[in-house]
């Protein structure tokens, strides 16, 4: 059974970081693409970053284009979100998610649980 399970959110002042992990079982990154998603309080989810190893691409939704840094560990089986010059708007509930390669990201096969990033003004 595919599990997502996310760590490393919390409470952080502007202009601070924070490192989010999301370890991954019963899945390769070879046959499967990882995404981080956020949600803020009324608003849609939004697809921040995906990591597609098998063609060893890379892409960042503008909002987050130099602040935000998806990377992954294949010995660990874990992709993380470093995330640096945080600002008070980056609060939300941050997802990993896994998509089959060539799928749409409109519905990715597995999530993670979410974990809350809280950036204090």
């Amino acid at each position: 059974q595919v599990q997502l399970v996310e760590s490393g959110g919390g409470l952080v002042q502007a202009g601070g970081s924070l490192r989010l992990s999301c370890a991954a079982s019963e899945l390769t990154f070879s046959t499967y693409a990882m995404g981080w998603f956020r949600q803020a309080p009324g608003k849609e989810r939004e697809l921040l970053a995906v990591y597609t190893s098998r063609r060893g691409s890379i892409h960042y939704t503008r909002s987050v284009q130099g602040r935000f840094t998806i990377s992954k560990d294949n010995a660990k089986n874990t992709v993380y979100l470093q995330m640096n010059s945080l600002k008070p708007e980056d609060t939300a509930v941050y997802y990993c998610a896994a998509q089959k390669l060539g799928s749409s990201w409109s519905s990715p096969a597995y999530w993670g649980q979410g974990t809350q990033v809280t950036v204090s003004s």
